[in-house]
């Protein structure tokens, strides 16, 4: 176990200096906008900056738009998912502070598609190891509990704001290159972990108590078992049937292997769901 926290809490740091290093090399200087709260972050420094001539740096903003954020995951999402955040914030933050921001060229198409990718690497590894980058990933979380809409769907508000904002404020190709960006790093995230909100896992185990108290000690998901026959052995077995977010496939990998290792797991993509999506007071 402590192998396996250790190694999601060096591959948090490890995202948060890519994180550091698209913006400082790539994004800030060519005002190009990154996805979610960094690029928030990023184009209210670049306001303040050129606009009221205030000094203040895109790693500070980004630590205090998080700060309220961190709260209300705590509360809503669950500690473990946001003590990862508040690692990913505090180690990209130190890693914008202490890397010089700097031009490695001068060519912004060259910025923007290069700023995507590693952004989109640093955000894709620490989702593959159930880690969080906070900010709009907790905010996400939590109207996606509420409501049962897809977690996009916030990203993709959050986005088109800082994409008008950036068109607005400067120049209109400001706005397109930054399209370019969001768009490499939404590429590069469901390359490296997966592009669907939420997935369907179909588990088959002679140990299906015992996941079903596993499951639902780590996540709020309704579970519903179906009685399974191997065509081979015709052992009888079980079904597990669940839906998750993509944010806890790292999550049920390792309760079933603790739990089963001979367990068989399928997952499958979900396009939509209709009725009870998460477990809240005893409904399942």
């Amino acid at each position: 176990m402590f192998f396996i926290e250790a190694k999601r809490i060096a591959v948090v740091i490890i995202g948060a200096l890519l994180m550091a290093i698209s913006l400082n090399f790539f994004l800030i200087n060519a005002n190009v906008y990154a996805n979610g709260f960094s690029g928030a972050a990023q184009l209210v420094s670049s306001v303040l900056a050129d606009h009221f001539d205030i000094a203040l740096s895109t790693g500070i903003l980004l630590f205090i738009f998080n700060v309220p954020v961190f709260i209300l995951g705590w509360f809503k999402v669950g500690r473990g998912f946001t003590i990862y955040s508040i690692i990913s914030v505090v180690f990209t933050t130190i890693f914008l502070e202490l890397l010089p921001v700097l031009s490695l060229s001068n060519d912004i198409i060259l910025n923007a598609v290069f700023g995507g990718v590693i952004a989109g690497v640093g955000i894709g590894i620490s989702l593959k190891l159930g880690a969080s980058t906070g900010g709009m990933d907790i905010i996400a979380m939590v109207l996606s509990r509420m409501q049962d809409k897809p977690i996009g769907v916030y990203f993709l508000i959050l986005n088109g704001v800082i994409i008008v904002l950036a068109g607005i404020l400067y120049e209109p190709e400001n706005a397109l290159y930054t399209m370019i960006a969001l768009y490499v790093t939404t590429s590069v995230i469901d390359m490296l972990h997966t592009r669907h909100e939420k997935v369907t896992a179909m588990i088959i185990t002679h140990e299906a108590e015992a996941l079903q108290k596993a499951i639902h000690q780590k996540m709020v998901r309704g579970i519903t078992i179906l009685p399974a026959k191997g065509a081979y052995t015709n052992d009888d077995k079980s079904m597990l049937y669940v839906v998750i977010t993509r944010y806890e496939l790292y999550d049920l990998e390792h309760i079933i292997k603790e739990t089963d290792p001979n367990a068989f797991t399928n997952v499958v993509q979900t396009v939509g769901i209709f009725g009870f999506f998460r477990r809240d007071e005893g409904v399942v």
